[in-house]
Parts: C-alpha cells; structure tokens; sequence
C-alpha cells in the first residue's frame, strides 16, 4: 500500500513537474517590425503576420500551438474523471418547445449525445413521429449544422440554411414540406439573414458581396436585400434594398397578412432605420417610417394600415405602440398600448393576445393583454428564471413556452390563451437532481457605487471557506441580457463541488438602454469594474478566494475576461477568455467589425477614443514582468465574426511576457467558428478541457 502511494505522489509530482515546463517551450512566435500610427502615437504590432488566416505561417503556427497545447491537457489526470461526469449530465433526451406549421407541430430532439439536434415533427400533436431535418447526415465530422429553419405561411414549404465548419456564410436549401424534395437550387453566399417567405412564390434574404480575399477575415460592410424567386437561378434575384443605401446590417420580415413588406436597416448592432413597402400594389415605393438610427424599432403586428411597434424611442426600457400608416412617420401621433415600464419589455403575439415578456432583475415576469391594451392576466411561471416562446398564429388558441434556471433543466409548458391555464408539456429527464443546488442572486456594489445583480449557483451543503472552485462567468455589452438558463455545462461544474457565477454587468440590457449606455464607448471600463467587484465579493465572502477564482466569458465577454486580468491580474488564478475581441484598436477592419463602433467606438474616432481604447485593448496590455493567472485561451480557426487573429495576438504577448509559472495555452477548434453550430463532441471536449485546465492550476487533483 506505501509502495503504491509512493509510485502515485511520484507520478503526480512529474505530471506537474512536466505540465509546468511547458511554460519554457512555448512554440516560437516571431516579430516582425510593424508600426501603425494614430493620431500622434506609435504603436508596434510585432505579431500583425498572425492575421492572415490564408498563409502557410499562420496555419503551421496554429499547428504547433495545439501540439503544446494538447501535450499540456493531456497530462492532467483530471481530465479523464471530468469527461465521465460532464458525458453523464449532458447525456439526456432534449426537447425543444415546439411550434406549429401547417398541420404538423414541429421540434427539435437530441436523444442525448447526437452531434446535432434533429428537426422532428408529427401530424397534429398526436401523429406518428418523423425525422423531418436530420443534420448529422449533413457531414461525416459533425462540422454542418443546421441555421434557421422558415416556412412559407400555409406550412408548405420550408427554407433552411446551414453553416459548415462554424461560418457565418450561409448555404439555403428549399423543400417541399409534405415529401421533403428540393425545390429549385441551393443558394450560396447568405450571411446575417433571416428568410421572409413572400406566400409560395419565393422570399426574402440578406447577405454581402462576397470578399475578393480571405472569406474569413476580410471586411464585409455593405449588406443587401434580395428576392429569391423559386424555379430561377440565385443569379436572377432582384435587389430590393442596399446598394445604393450602403448598410451594415439590412434585414425583412412580412407582416403576418402578408400585405407589408418591413425593412430594418442599420450600420452599428444598436440603432435602426424602418421602411415598409406595400406588397398589395405592384412596384410601390419603399417607405420610410424611422429615417434615423436613433432607437431601436420595429413592427410586431399589423391590424390592416394599423401598425404596432415596439420601441425604445423616448422610452429607454420599451413601449410598445401603435399607428396609422398614413401618420406613421409622425411619431407623435403614436398612440401608447403598453407604456413603459421600470421593467424592460419585449413582445410577442399568439392566439390574437399580446404576450409581454418583462426583464425584473435579469428573471421573466409575463403578462397577457389584448390589442387594447387591457390587461388580461399576469402568466402564472412554475418558477422564477426565464420564460421563453409564447409566440403563435393568431387562430391558435393554445401555444406553448419554455421555463428554465440555472438548476431546472429546460421544460416545455402548454398554455390555453383563453382561460390562461397551462400544464407541463415536455420534461426531460437529466441526471441532476434541482433539489440538491442552490441559485440564489445577490446585489453587490461596484467601483462608483452602482448596486450590479448577481446569481450565484452551488451544491447545497457547500462551505463557505474560501476554497470552493469557482467560475465568473460575464459578458457586459451590446444590450445582451444574461438571464437563468440551465445547462448541461454549468451542472457538470456545479455537480462536481464548484460555484458558478454569474454577473449583469453594465453594457448589457438587463435595465435597458441606461444600463447598456453605463457600459459602452467612454463608459467601457465600468464593465470591467463591475466585473471585478463580482469576483472581490464572491472573495470576501468567502464562497472563493484569488487562488480558486477563474473568469469566463466569449466575444465581448472574451474581451471582458482579457481586460480584466490584465487591468487585475491578481484578482483570479485562471483565465478563460474565449473567440474574444482582444485587439481593440483594428477589430473594426475584420468582417462586419466595423458594425460594433457604437459599443465600443474606434480608434480612427478621435485621438481621446484612440487612447481611451489603448488604455484596455488586452492585446496592448501585456506587460513584462507581470505574472497573470494561468490562461487558456479558445478560438476557432473559422471564426469569421471575431476573427481568431485578436486570440492568437493576445496569446502570443502572453506567452512572451508572462512573468511566473502559470501557464499560457491557446486551443483552436479546427473546423469550427464562432460557437453556432458546434457538435455535441466538441463542447464536450472543450468544456472538459477548460475545466481540466482550471481545476489543476487551482492546485485541485481530484473531483468531490
């Protein structure tokens, strides 16, 4: 028994001797002499050859990281035990909330650990169940999926898109319904797109010309609207709106009679114009109804030339209203149906009933009202969380929603719109028993005072003792809102003895327009206040400490992550920044970055935004001689929304200047892009490798 425990200490002791010197054979990065002037500024970017995804360089640097990378991971003897227990959580059946076309009622399945979740539907409710979209027949690897699925109105035919490997360059393919045969040709070249179905005749669709260069990286600025007609070639399409209005972002929708095309146009994600054109007359005009980007606005019913809106025009949390058409671009003749509120609204229709879906402290609160604005009841949730759906046809008098938190896995509910009663529809059946966790939200201060929501979930029975592994999970941007939802993930962490954490930081839309504007542009460095406050009182009060703390985030919340330990590198041991915006002084020359200026602004702006940009850019912060906590950065190689450039910079600098022990890993997903569309195989496998990573450079070398 000692001679055993000797060879295991042993053999511990090497795995950590050799998982720590990689440190000291990082793969080589060379610098090149590259300087950029702003304004009066010089500013060296030695690792500017990183940014070209098309060069040999690149992909073998990208090689040779994953090499270090994976020899890293696959010494920790973790990583195995974390694999069983993750597996075992997220190996249940999957039911999404289901909607109804035509005469079927449609909904996604995954029947545990498929690579993909397939598109089910039955004949009515009661019907002989059938595969009707199945993509894990789409490719051997698992790197297809299945985008936006959207029937024509009667049900009978069916337009979707996929996405292959992780791209937001889309593939749409259309079928007839009721025998699933491919009507007319595929379309290429679809990117940021919804599809509006103009009756059986064809539909609308959004996308860029396509890059002369690197499809993935170059900038895209210009978005388009075009009308496909089906039985001709993609070739033939009608342009309908762009061009010679130059946007970023245009996207179309019909009303639901079919009458009224509606055309959102922007050039920043917050902000748009609205037009409508009507479908009844042959060529009308496009008109306008919003010509400035001064709010964010659109239709969400029509009642013949009666429109309804939802806005945050002149009402920071939302309203929604409604208007004639002839007065419609008169928005003092407005007329309120439901006002705002301290509670940030959103709106859907169903069953001829308004649903409004309230935002209180980040959890739902619905309410029913009819087209009056009366109200009709308040929606009885089985908890509190986050309530999804209640969206349908207005003859529909039952429609179905969605309930979760962070400890209730996902759970469908049938409601009949009339007397309001509703009953669990669909429950899955996981591995995790909600009555043994705890999700409690606090409210902590921040830096200048401002009181920041938090929701903090463990296993009960948990000590308080600064010890507890513990993730800090944030995003803070875009008017994106983080509400409870369970996932396989998160339970897995929760399940194994670790708190998870998860803050509203300022930036988001948790409380509407003031709370998104307290954390953009000039008032950035809030959010990474806010998020270093949540990690001080998780701290202070003992659920964790610096040594047991790791932060977490993507996209924005990569650049959240990556602002923060190098702003506070003492304020966690590991770092998780993942697909981040990490260069913030050339993020807008990629893609469609040019469309995130208004959170963030740019560094062409003014000389007061370049410097004000510097100052956190995670890319140009990297200091010699500082230690930072142990970080795995993670990234797709296809990533053509946040480029994977700004993580292979930022991995770099750190890998140069990381002045102690901890470890400086980058992963890139091959084959994947942003995060849509992943395969059941590669979340597992990151996610196990992220907490892998995290646990062992806490020092913890076996699960609870």
């Amino acid at each position: 028994m000692k001679k055993k425990a000797l060879i295991l200490f042993n053999l511990a002791l090497m795995t950590t001797m050799n998982a720590q010197s990689y440190k000291k054979s990082y793969p080589e990065t060379k610098e090149i002499n590259h300087v950029d002037k702003y304004f009066d500024a010089e500013v060296k970017d030695p690792y500017r050859w990183l940014e070209d995804d098309l060069s040999d360089a690149t992909k073998k640097w990208v090689i040779e990281q994953n090499k270090a990378t994976y020899a890293y991971l696959n010494e920790i003897p973790l990583r195995a035990q974390l694999k069983k227990s993750l597996t075992e959580i997220y190996n249940y059946e999957k039911i999404s909330t289901p909607y109804k076309e035509g005469d079927f009622t449609y909904y996604y399945k995954n029947d545990g650990l498929q690579q993909h979740s397939v598109l089910y539907r039955k004949l009515g409710e009661d019907g002989k169940e059938e595969v009707f979209l199945d993509p894990n027949t789409f490719s051997k690897d698992g790197s297809t999926s299945l985008s936006d699925v959207s029937f024509s109105k009667d049900g009978s035919l069916v337009a979707y898109s996929i996405s292959e490997g992780g791209s937001d360059w889309r593939k749409v393919i259309v079928l007839n319904a009721k025998d699933k045969s491919v009507v007319g040709q595929t379309l290429v070249d679809v990117k940021f797109s919804g599809i509006a179905w103009k009756g059986n005749e064809g539909f609308y669709y959004s996308s860029y010309d396509k890059p002369t260069g690197s499809e993935l990286s170059q900038k895209t600025d210009q978005h388009k609207l075009y009308f496909h007609k089906l039985g001709t070639a993609q070739k033939k399409d009608k342009l309908i709106f762009g061009g010679d209005i130059t946007r970023r972002y245009v996207g179309a929708y019909l009303t639901d009679d079919e009458r009224f095309l509606i055309i959102s146009a922007a050039n920043t994600t917050t902000g748009n114009e609205l037009y409508y054109q009507d479908l009844s007359v042959e060529n009308s005009p496009i008109k306008n109804i919003l010509g400035d980007f001064n709010s964010n606005t659109n239709v969400i019913d029509n009642d013949g030339e009666t429109f309804y809106l939802m806005t945050n025009r002149n009402a920071p949390n939302n309203k929604l209203v409604k208007v004639n058409l002839s007065t419609i671009a008169n928005d003092t003749t407005w007329e309120t149906v439901l006002p705002e509120t301290k509670d940030v609204l959103s709106v859907s229709t169903a069953g001829g009933y308004l649903f409004a879906k309230y935002l209180r402290d980040a959890v739902s609160v619905v309410e029913q009202y009819k087209y009056d604005g009366t109200k009709v009841r308040q929606i009885e949730l089985p908890g509190v969380g986050t309530a999804s759906g209640f969206g349908g046809k207005k003859e529909d008098k039952e429609i179905y929603f969605g309930f979760s938190n962070y400890v209730t896995p996902s759970t469908s509910y049938k409601l009949n719109v009339e007397n309001g009663t509703s009953n669990v529809y669909i429950k899955p059946n996981v591995k995790f028993n909600t009555e043994d966790y705890i999700s409690e939200q606090v409210f902590y201060t921040s830096k200048d005072g401002t009181k920041v929501p938090m929701i903090i979930t463990y296993k009960k029975g948990l000590k308080k003792n600064g010890k507890n592994p513990t993730i800090v999970y944030g995003y803070g941007g875009f008017n994106i809102s983080l509400t409870p939802a369970f996932s396989a993930t998160t339970a897995a962490w929760v399940a194994n003895g670790g708190i998870y954490a998860v803050a509203n930081l300022r930036g988001g839309g948790e409380y509407g327009k003031k709370w998104h504007d307290g954390g953009r542009q000039f008032n950035k460095l809030n959010v990474f206040d806010d998020f270093i406050a949540a990690a001080e009182y998780l701290q202070t009060n003992n659920y964790t400490s610096p040594d047991y703390t790791a932060l977490s985030g993507g996209s924005n919340g990569g650049l959240l992550v990556g602002a923060t330990m190098t702003i506070n590198p003492k304020i966690a041991k590991v770092a998780l920044p993942a697909v981040g915006v990490l260069d913030m002084l050339r993020y807008h020359t990629f893609t469609a970055g040019a469309g995130w200026g208004y959170d963030y602004g740019t560094a062409n702006d003014s000389k007061e935004m370049f410097d004000y940009l510097k100052a956190y850019s995670p890319v140009h912060n990297v200091k010699e001689g500082v230690c930072y906590p142990a970080t795995l950065v993670t990234t797709g190689d296809h990533d053509d929304r946040v480029v994977p450039a700004h993580s292979y910079k930022f991995a770099a600098e750190l890998q140069k200047k990381q002045a102690c022990d901890n470890p400086v890993m980058i992963r890139i997903e091959t084959k994947a892009g942003h995060g849509a569309g992943r395969s059941t195989e590669v979340i597992i496998n990151e996610t196990v490798d992220k907490y892998a990573f995290t646990l062992w450079n806490m020092g913890i070398k076996k699960l609870k």
